[in-house]
């Protein structure tokens, strides 16, 4: 029989161990039918409630149930990795443990790795139940990572996918601290299917990404797949250093031809402020690379098991 892994990255999810656990489980027909054997990987990203309690108790009464419990948070996109080295499976399918990711949709989405394909996504079809200021930014953020990077990243894209062995070997294969999955998936290539669906709301507790994250996570994904911010900071020096040079050619002949008229402080001191604002995003913008340099030449873990079994 082939073994398909489930990764179920949680963070405070002790209400929704169980319930996702059920929901899972309601395909048991579907998975005996193509004799699917499932194994189930719950990955705690240093939870504060009992999310390992939880899925403890669960692992008492399913021996399919395996628990990998990280020594403190080190975010989401650990979480994922350390699923995929701990899968075991022929197939690999990663979900939320919120059923934000319908559990429903695995048969159809295995029937098209039945016919070829190498991978199947999920993107939503709608935000709803989202503020639609966040869901103006998410656009754009979709929008200007296909303009600026080569990784195909497509917009109300999920998390959850199910992968042959061989895409998730390629995603292993790829080690960097500084993770983007959704890039990653991208980068990788291979055949994929997607899948649309409506937007389905969590279940129980609420969601632990704020606008705040959000955006930094944006950002981490934009260096990590594209340095096309570096060629705008360069595109905005040289733009400047022409201003300058077509300003001191203008102030040359207006003196020569009107003598030199008193000039007011104001927009002396707004000029300044124009330019040192600009060479500090400029500044910003390197450090941002060179901070992620830092942090991959230091060759620090993804993540640190505390317990696991």
């Amino acid at each position: 029989m082939a073994l398909l892994s489930v990764i179920v990255p949680c963070y405070n999810e002790e209400e929704n161990v169980k319930y996702f656990f059920d929901e899972l489980m309601k395909n048991q027909p579907f998975f005996e039918e193509k004799k699917l054997d499932v194994e189930i990987i719950y990955v705690d990203d240093g939870s504060k409630d009992r999310t390992v309690a939880e899925v403890k108790k669960l692992g008492e009464s399913a021996d399919n149930v395996h628990l990998i419990s990280f020594s403190r948070n080190f975010g989401k996109e650990a979480g994922i990795y350390a699923g995929f080295q701990k899968a075991k499976g022929d197939y690999v399918v990663m979900m939320d443990a919120d059923l934000q990711d319908p559990p429903s949709l695995l048969p159809e989405m295995f029937s098209y790795i039945e016919q070829g394909y190498d991978s199947v996504a999920t993107r939503r079809v709608s935000r709803k139940g989202e503020p639609p200021i966040r869901s103006f930014f998410a656009r754009m953020f979709y929008k200007i990572m296909n303009r600026i990077s080569q990784a195909d990243i497509v917009d109300g894209a999920r998390d959850y996918r199910l992968m042959t062995r061989q895409v998730v070997d390629a995603i292993l294969s790829m080690c960097e601290y500084n993770r983007f999955s959704k890039g990653i998936f991208g980068w990788v290539g291979y055949e994929t299917k997607w899948l649309e669906y409506e937007n389905v709301e969590r279940v129980h507790g609420e969601t632990k990404w704020n606008f705040w994250k959000l955006f930094l996570y944006s950002i981490e994904g934009i260096t990590a797949f594209s340095t096309a911010p570096l060629a705008i900071a360069s595109f905005i020096g040289v733009l400047f250093c022409a201003i300058a040079f077509v300003a001191i050619i203008f102030i040359i002949v207006r003196t020569l031809i009107w003598g030199d008229p008193v000039g007011g402080w104001p927009s002396l001191v707004c000029i300044i402020c124009l330019v040192s604002g600009v060479q500090l995003l400029c500044l910003g913008i390197v450090g941002q690379y060179l901070s992620k340099t830092y942090m991959e030449v230091k060759q620090r873990p993804i993540y640190l098991v505390k317990e696991e079994f």
